[in-house]
C-alpha cells in the first residue's frame, strides 16, 4: 500500500506539472458543467511512422463523440440547462497512456487517494477500443466507480458485475458473437472447423467461449491457432489443409484479419469459407484486395448498421481540420487527420459509429435521470457523481447472408442404417459400420450403437427400425393338417375293421399265430397312438404340447412290447423249445408275455410321469432360423424325455433282434419276417424325419412329424395285419390246422437233418 500511494503522489506531481498552464479548447477538449472522458485509437503504435508520430488510422469515432456531445447540448429536452464537455485522448498505447487515466481520476489536476468515491474530473469515460486496453483502464476507474461505457470491448470478463460494477457497453459481448457464429455452423450443418483467434484478450476469450459452446454438440474444433504480430501463415494453412478443413473462423482484430486474408491470397488458398467476427466483417479494405475472390466465400457476423442523422453535415461544416498540437497539450492529444476528407471520416469503420453515439447518449440519459430533468430545466441543486450513472440498452448480432453451401466434415455422414465408430480423439472423425440383421440404429438417440430388436421383432441389415415378425403355425384349417387328420381317422376305422374280422375268425390258425388276443391290444394301442396327430396342429399350448408326444410314446411302447413278445415267442417255438423245454413251460405257465407287456407299460408310464413333472413340454417361439418369422412350436427338454425315448428305442432293438433270428422260418410262416420288415421301415421313417428336421425349420416341420407318426402306425397295419386279413378272406385253405402243422413238421425235419 505504501508503494502504491507513493506512485500516486508521483503521478499527481506529473499531472500538476503537465496541466499548470491554462489550456485553450481544441478538438480534444471542451468545457462543460460535466465532463465526459474519451479514449480512442486514432493512431497505432507499431505501424508506419509519419513525422515521427504513428500514422492516423481512425478519425471517425473521435469525431462521433464530439458530434454526439454537441447534439446533446443542443437538445432542449435531454439536458436543457446543463452542458456537457469532454476530454479526449488518443489511447494508442497501453504502456504510454496511463497519464490519461490519472487525468480522469484527478480533481483540479491532483489525485487524492483519500478522497471520497466519485470525486474526479470526469463523470464517465467512453472507451477504450480493445478488450486488452479496457483491462488496463477499467480496474483503475472502478476504484472511484467512474462508469466506463465501452463501444468496442467485447470480452466476456467484463460482464462480471462483482469485478466491474461500473462497466457497461453498447456493443454485443463476445458471447453473442460466438452464439451467432454457432448458429451459422448449425444452419449449414458444418461440423469440422478451424478457429484462428487474435493472440490477445479478445481472441483468447472468443476461443474459450467457442470451445464451451460446441461442447457436447456435433461440431468439432479440428484446428486452432493464435495470431500474433508475425505468425507463420504458410504453416498455419498447411496444417489446415492436412486436417481437410474447409470452414475457417477468424476471431481477431481487423489488422490481424487483413494480414491473414492477404497471406491466404499470396499462398493461393482456395475454396474455403471464412467466418468473420463483427470486428472485421465490414472491413472496406478486403473487397479491394487483388485476388480476394479466389480464397472462397467470406461470411460476416455483424450488427445492423444505423445511419446517424446529421453526422455528415457536422463533418462537412467543421471549420477546417481538427485543432491539433495546441501548446502544452499532452502528446496523445495531437493528430494528423488533415489527409482525410469529410466523406472518408463519416464512412470510416461504420460498425462502431452507433456504439460510440449510444455511449454518449447513455451517459446523457443517466444524467437526465440523476438531475431529475423535466420540462425546460434540470435540478441545479443536485450534483451528479460518476457512481450514480445508469446502464442503458444493448444491440444484437444478425446473420449477414446466405449462399451456396459447401460441405465441412472430418468424415462424411454415415449412410442410413450405419453406426458411427469414432476414430481418434474427435467425435467428428469416424468410420461407418453397417448394423447387422436383427439390429437397428436410431441416430437421434445414439448414432454410435446398433441396438438389438426384441424377440418379437426383426430387421434386415442396415435398418433404422424393427419390424414385427410374422407369427406362423399350422392351423387346423390347413389342407395338410386336414388331410393328416382324415388319414388318422381312417386308421381308427381300419383298426376297428381288422378287430371285427379277427373277432369272427378268432379261433383260426392265422389269428392265433398273429398273437390271438394280443392283436386286439396292438390294434387298440395303434388307434390310441393316433390321438397325438390331432395335437400337432393349431396354436400350441401346454396341454397341446403334452398330448403331442405323450399318447404316442406311451401306447406305441405297448405296441412295440407286444411285438417284442411275439417275436420272442416265434423264435422260442421253433428254436428254443427243443433245447430249453423248461423255459417254454415256465413262459406258458405264468403268462410271460403279459408280464413283459405290463412291466414295459408301467416303466414307460413312470418315465413319462417323472419327466413331464420335472419339465413338461411347453410352447416355444422359434426365432433363430428365420429373421422375419416366429415359428410357434413346442420346446422339449431332452434330459427330461430322453429316458422314455431311449426305453422305446431299446424295445425296438430287442424286437428287431428277435424277429431277425426268425428270418429262416418257413416261407409261408412269415410273422417274424413281417415284423422285421416293419421295423426296418420304422427306422427308415425316423431317419428321414431326423434329416428333414435338421435341414428344414419352417412351420410345416410339425406336419412332417405328424406324418412320421402316422407312417409308424400304418406300417404294422399294412405289413403285419392286412396280409393276414387277406389270407382269412381270400386264401381260407391256408387258414387251417393241417396246413400250419405241415409247415411246422417240415421245418422240424429240416432242423434235425
Amino acid at each position: 500500500m505504501k508503494h502504491f500511494l507513493l506512485s500516486l503522489f508521483f503521478v499527481e506531481f506529473l499531472l500538476r506539472a503537465s496541466t499548470a498552464s491554462t489550456f485553450s479548447d481544441s478538438d480534444f477538449h471542451q468545457d462543460g458543467d460535466y465532463l465526459i472522458g474519451g479514449l480512442f485509437n486514432l493512431h497505432a503504435v507499431g505501424s508506419s511512422y509519419h513525422h515521427h508520430r504513428p500514422e492516423a488510422i481512425n478519425c471517425s469515432q473521435f469525431q462521433l463523440m464530439r458530434f454526439s456531445v454537441e447534439e446533446v447540448n443542443n437538445s432542449s429536452t435531454l439536458l436543457p440547462n446543463v452542458s456537457l464537455g469532454y476530454e479526449i485522448f488518443d489511447h494508442c498505447s497501453q504502456s504510454h497512456n496511463f497519464p490519461d487515466i490519472f487525468q480522469f481520476m484527478s480533481v483540479n489536476g491532483m489525485i487524492r487517494p483519500w478522497a471520497k468515491a466519485g470525486e474526479s474530473s470526469v463523470i464517465a469515460v467512453v472507451g477504450p477500443f480493445t478488450s486488452s486496453q479496457t483491462w488496463s483502464v477499467a480496474p483503475l476507474l472502478m476504484m472511484d466507480l467512474i462508469p466506463v461505457v465501452s463501444y468496442a470491448s467485447t470480452s466476456s470478463d467484463f460482464s462480471e458485475q462483482s469485478k466491474f460494477p461500473a462497466f457497461l457497453r453498447t456493443i454485443p459481448p463476445n458471447k453473442d458473437t460466438i452464439e451467432a457464429i454457432f448458429n451459422v455452423l448449425q444452419h449449414f450443418d458444418w461440423r469440422w472447423v478451424a478457429f484462428l483467434n487474435g493472440d490477445n484478450d479478445f481472441g483468447i476469450d472468443g476461443l474459450e467461449l467457442f470451445r464451451k459452446k460446441i461442447y457436447e454438440t456435433d461440431i468439432c474444433l479440428a484446428y486452432s491457432k493464435g495470431l500474433g504480430d508475425n505468425p507463420d501463415y504458410k504453416q498455419i494453412f498447411n496444417q489446415i489443409e492436412a486436417q481437410n478443413v474447409h470452414i475457417i473462423i477468424v476471431f481477431a482484430p481487423k489488422i490481424y484479419a487483413e494480414a491473414l486474408i492477404n497471406s491466404a491470397i499470396q499462398l493461393n488458398v482456395t475454396n474455403k469459407v471464412w467466418i468473420a467476427d463483427d470486428g472485421w466483417s465490414l472491413d472496406k479494405k478486403l473487397p479491394k484486395m487483388k485476388g480476394i475472390h479466389n480464397i472462397g466465400t467470406i461470411l460476416g457476423v455483424s450488427q445492423p448498421l444505423v445511419t446517424i442523422a446529421g453526422f455528415n453535415d457536422f463533418i462537412l461544416t467543421s471549420k477546417g481540420p481538427p485543432v491539433c498540437g495546441v501548446q502544452h497539450r499532452l502528446c496523445n492529444q495531437v493528430c494528423n487527420c488533415r489527409g482525410f476528407s469529410a466523406e472518408q471520416v463519416s464512412t470510416e469503420d461504420p460498425l462502431f459509429s452507433f456504439p460510440v453515439y449510444s455511449a454518449v447518449y447513455a451517459i446523457a440519459h443517466a444524467l437526465h435521470n440523476t438531475l431529475q430533468c423535466g420540462t425546460g430545466r434540470c435540478n441545479n441543486n443536485i450534483t451528479a457523481y460518476p457512481h450514480k450513472g445508469e446502464k442503458d440498452w444493448r444491440t444484437h448480432s444478425l446473420l449477414s447472408s446466405l449462399f451456396q453451401v459447401p460441405d465441412s466434415y472430418c468424415s462424411p455422414e454415415c449412410p442410413v442404417g450405419y453406426a458411427k465408430k469414432q476414430s481418434g480423439i474427435h467425435k467428428c472423425c469416424f468410420t461407418c459400420v453397417i448394423c447387422q440383421n436383427g439390429t437397428y440404429i436410431n441416430t437421434t438417440e445414439d448414432p454410435y450403437t446398433c441396438k438389438a430388436c426384441s424377440d418379437t421383432e426383426w430387421s434386415p441389415e442396415g435398418s433404422t427400425r424393427c419390424n414385427l415378425r410374422l407369427v406362423e403355425y399350422v392351423p387346423f384349417t390347413d389342407p395338410a393338417a386336414l388331410g393328416l387328420m382324415v388319414i388318422s381317422g381312417l386308421l381308427v376305422v381300419l383298426t376297428l375293421a381288422v378287430c371285427v374280422l379277427f373277432a369272427f375268425h378268432y379261433n383260426t390258425p392265422v389269428v392265433r399265430s398273429a398273437g390271438g388276443s394280443m392283436c386286439f391290444l396292438i390294434l387298440g394301442c395303434l388307434s390310441l397312438s393316433s390321438i397325438s396327430v390331432f395335437f400337432y396342429f393349431g396354436k400350441p399350448s401346454v396341454a397341446f404340447c403334452i398330448f403331442r408326444f405323450l399318447p404316442f410314446l406311451l401306447f406305441y411302447t405297448v405296441c412295440v412290447s407286444c411285438f417284442v413278445v411275439r417275436s420272442f415267442q416265434i423264435v422260442c417255438i421253433f428254436k428254443i423249445a427243443a433245447k430249453f423245454p423248461k423255459l417254454q413251460s415256465w413262459w406258458m405257465k405264468y403268462h410271460g408275455q403279459w408280464v413283459v407287456i405290463s412291466v414295459a407299460f408301467v416303466i414307460q408310464a413312470l418315465l413319462l410321469l417323472i419327466g413331464y413333472s420335472s419339465d413338461p413340454p411347453k410352447p416355444h417361439n422359434e426365432t433363430f432360423w428365420y429373421l422375419d418369422k416366429i415359428i410357434l412350436g413346442c420346446d422339449i427338454n431332452l434330459k427330461a424325455t430322453s429316458t422314455s425315448v431311449i426305453f422305446l428305442l431299446t424295445l425296438c432293438i430287442l424286437c428287431f433282434i428277435f424277429s431277425y433270428m426268425g428270418k429262416d422260418l418257413p416261407k409261408n410262416y412269415n410273422e417274424a419276417k413281417s415284423i422285421t420288415f416293419c421295423l426296418m421301415l420304422l427306422i427308415l421313417t425316423w431317419v428321414i424325419f431326423a434329416t428333414e428336421y435338421m435341414l428344414y425349420h419352417g412351420r410345416h416341420i410339425v406336419t412332417l412329424n405328424a406324418l412320421a407318426v402316422l407312417f409308424s402306425l400304418y406300417l404294422f397295419i399294412f405289413w403285419y395285419f392286412l396280409p393276414k386279413c387277406y389270407i382269412i378272406m381270400f386264401q381260407p385253405d391256408k387258414n387251417t390246422q393241417q396246413y400250419f402243422q405241415g409247415l411246422i413238421q417240415s421245418y422240424t425235419k429240416t432242423i434235425s437233418q
